[in-house]
């Protein structure tokens, strides 16, 4: 896989959850909102969604609601999953919160589903 094709997968994986996220803490969740999470402008958001919905990750209402579909739903939940473990993890070693965060971010994109696995299965295990 290329550089800029895995950017790209990365960058869907980061929409998706966060429109995860955003969909836990508001009834309802428009493009302007993941604009003001990520910090990107609002046409750069809409290009986005335009591409998700085409890949069957979101559907839009009439009103310019965006719902993750079935599909897009497992994938977001699946980046959180490993986010979350990743940077629970690192705190409980002692790294500052947010640069757990930040590392995990950048390890829920890299890491392979197997060694994903192997990870959580170890650490599952050393948190009993």
């Amino acid at each position: 896989m290329g550089y800029s094709q895995h950017k790209s997968e990365e960058s869907v994986e980061d929409y998706l959850e966060t429109i995860l996220l955003l969909s836990r803490r508001l009834s309802e969740v428009r493009s302007i909102d993941i604009a003001n999470e990520l910090g990107y402008s609002k046409p750069s958001v809409s290009v986005a969604m335009k591409n998700l919905k085409a890949k069957g990750y979101i559907t839009v209402s009439e009103n310019g609601y965006i719902l993750l579909t079935e599909t897009g739903k497992k994938l977001a939940e699946s980046v959180y999953e490993r986010h979350s473990l990743l940077c629970n993890w690192l705190v409980s070693l002692g790294v500052d919160p947010q640069t757990a965060s930040a590392d995990a971010c950048k390890m829920e994109h890299d890491i392979s589903p197997e060694s994903f696995e192997a990870v959580k299965r170890c650490i599952l295990q050393f948190m009993k």
